[in-house]
């Protein structure tokens, strides 16, 4: 049977465990937005036609998506420790591939190696569920779930200071060194998980939503260049639905699935899961307008350089840190439900503020402080809500879904918003320049995505009773089943049934 373990772990982390972890989570985020400030110049860096720069942008956020679920599910199996360190030892890799070379498929392939780190996320917030005590793990899953946008935040200004100032595969060498640092500190500081479920690998599981995820994303990020009415961005598009499908019906099928999907379409977990697809949508769209507003020439933007335009966005990262121990309060009073109702709220207000206050560059920063603190209040609620929903054995797995929808949120929220961007510009001077108005229906279409995550929200279940998390996966429950049928087996001469179950809830002669 899979093992679990009650709410109160054994207590083996010490107090540099949650920092640790929440610096590697900081350290993956740093790869999202890496090139941020030069992904204008990408096309000259690399001697390539803008289509094919955005390859570099795409590889990384198709093996994120990919690596995320399929990460946590390995970490419950075999060990979440091992698996965090074996992501960020594949992003070291990666950067230090991409810090090498000028040739674009290289680079590319530098870059998909960076993305598989994204599953160090749901891995970090099941060390932390395995091993930490009730009363420490809210704060700690916040600050875990935060990194990403604390990471993308604080590398903004960093990473815009290298590119201006140095040659720009610097940006790699540093987050390799990052990545190693973090490596040296979870071998040296974090202890093992005592959780695990057994089985084996679910190889076809993995291979199915993979496929299912390229085939849904690609289009995502390419029909701009392809044309969303296209043959090829339509082909993908249905191809993803059936493939989606198939696996589905294929996962139901199996007793130890990749992702157990009975425990997805449960309430809690499917509403928190569209919820997240949400609150991706808005904290990405802060993320690409207010850096274009800022740096835009004067009559279109701000006309601030590339670093002062990161140092305003900064208090997006800085101020979604400061909230998680504002949101352990809270939670602990009112429930992880009344907090992420409350961080949609704020984000709502943030967006709805922001639609005036483009004006001047200390509004900006008035508008990344509001909204740095709403979407940390709801990205902080998203792993409350999702570990107190599913048995311990399986929160790697259930983690590491709830970052994929976040990840599909963004993704989207990248189509959509550079769509509306590119059809509000303006030409000047032959070349196309984003309007205030575009920058507004893109407040408008966050603000949009907010509502519809407080609609899923106010139809979670109220805040749940505090108990042990003994409940028993899907596999758990196909051995139960097994051993039941062995029980109610005729009995033998000797009154032994004819079958017996032995530990792992096989049946043999």
């Amino acid at each position: 049977m899979t093992q679990t373990t009650p709410d109160r772990p054994s207590g083996r982390a010490g107090g540099a465990v949650v920092p640790v972890l929440a610096f590697a989570g900081i350290v993956v985020a740093v790869m999202q937005t890496l090139l941020v400030p030069v992904i204008k110049d990408l096309p000259r860096l690399l001697g390539t036609s803008p289509s094919d720069a955005t390859w570099v942008l795409t590889s990384t956020l198709l093996s994120g998506a990919v690596a995320t679920p399929i990460m946590g599910r390995l970490g419950d199996l075999y060990g979440k420790r091992r698996m965090l360190i074996a992501s960020l030892a594949v992003m070291v890799a990666g950067a230090l591939v991409s810090a090498s070379t000028n040739d674009l498929i290289v680079m590319i392939t530098g870059r998909t190696l960076q993305g598989v780190a994204m599953g160090a996320i749901p891995l970090g917030i099941g060390l932390m569920r395995d091993m930490l005590p009730r009363e420490r793990l809210g704060s700690a899953m916040a600050l875990m779930s935060s990194s990403i946008g604390v990471g993308g935040g604080l590398a903004l200004p960093a990473a815009a200071l290298v590119a201006q100032h140095s040659d720009w595969h610097a940006l790699y060498l540093g987050a390799a060194g990052l990545g190693v640092l973090a490596v040296v500190l979870t071998l040296a500081v974090v202890p093992e998980s005592p959780v695990r479920a057994e089985g084996t690998f679910d190889l076809p599981g993995a291979l199915g939503l993979s496929a299912g995820l390229v085939l849904f994303l690609l289009p995502v990020s390419k029909g701009a260049d392809w044309g969303w009415t296209s043959g090829t961005t339509l082909g993908l598009f249905g191809a993803a639905v059936v493939v989606l499908l198939l696996w589905g019906l294929m996962e139901l099928r199996v007793a130890a699935p990749l992702v157990d999907l009975r425990t997805t379409a449960r309430r809690e977990v499917l509403l928190t899961n569209l919820a997240s697809i949400m609150v991706g949508v808005s904290f990405f769209v802060v993320s690409l307008v207010l850096p274009q507003l800022l740096q835009l020439p004067a009559g279109h933007g701000l006309g601030q350089s590339m670093v002062v335009a990161g140092l305003c966005v900064a208090p997006l990262g800085v101020t979604m840190m400061f909230t998680a121990p504002l949101y352990a309060r809270l939670s602990t009073r009112y429930g992880p439900k009344s907090t992420l109702i409350l961080g949609l709220l704020i984000i709502a207000a943030g967006y709805g503020g922001g639609l005036g206050l483009m004006d001047a560059v200390w509004q900006t920063v008035v508008t990344s402080m509001v909204l740095g603190a709403g979407i940390g209040l709801a990205y902080s609620s998203l792993p409350a809500l999702i570990t107190g929903a599913v048995p311990a054995s399986e929160t790697g797995a259930a983690n590491g879904l709830n970052t994929l929808m976040r990840s599909i949120g963004t993704s989207v929220s990248s189509a959509v918003i550079g769509m509306v961007l590119a059809n509000t510009a303006d030409t000047v001077g032959g070349v196309e320049m984003p309007t205030l108005h575009g920058f507004r229906i893109s407040f408008l279409i966050a603000t949009a995505a907010v509502a519809a995550g407080l609609l899923l929200a106010l139809f979670l279940p109220g805040r749940p009773e505090q108990r042990p998390q003994l409940r028993a996966s899907s596999e758990e429950d196909a051995n139960l089943a097994r051993a039941e049928s062995v029980l109610r087996a005729p009995a033998g001469p000797a009154g032994v049934p004819t079958a017996h179950a032995d530990p792992r809830g096989r049946s043999g002669p």
